[in-house]
């Protein structure tokens, strides 16, 4: 996966996610952002269903680790291991997501999966759009990321 078109081909191919809207919209340095309209992930209430702001921000921290990777010539596979979402204010409007490495750990992991074939790193992803410019939800999340050989 080498840029954002590719990014939101996978997107496209992933019925659940085709069906949420999700587009990768944005990726600058070592944050990704994806937006997803919110008639396609509204809840009962009329503002955006939890479901669908916890996915969006595990692919968000999935699709900036690939993008990542493939910057560093690298071809693993990525699975989020474990998740932790907080769910702040609701949100009204367009889903708008950015995730990034807190601790900019991009060498170390990087090196661990190539020496290794295995590495994990955390990421935190946030949802804004809340009232008054705040988060509506926030993630951190440990991914794996395996290589094939």
């Amino acid at each position: 996966m080498t840029d954002l078109a590719t990014l939101n081909h996978h997107f496209e191919n992933m019925p659940p996610v085709a069906a949420m809207q999700i587009r990768a919209s944005g990726f600058e340095g070592d944050v990704l952002s994806l937006s997803a309209p919110l008639a396609a992930n509204v809840n009962d209430k009329n503002c955006a269903f939890g479901g669908s702001m916890s996915s969006m921000l595990t692919l968000a921290g999935w699709g900036l680790i690939n993008l990542k990777l493939a910057e560093a010539g690298l071809d693993a596979d990525v699975y989020v291991q474990d998740a932790s979402t907080m769910y702040l204010a609701p949100l009204w409007d367009q889903l708008i997501a950015e995730a990034y490495a807190p601790d900019n750990s991009w060498p170390t992991f990087i090196e661990t999966l190539r020496a290794k074939g295995k590495a994990r790193l955390s990421i935190e992803s946030e949802i804004s759009g809340a009232e008054g410019g705040g988060v509506a939800a926030r993630q951190s999340a440990r991914y794996v990321a395996m290589t094939s050989t």
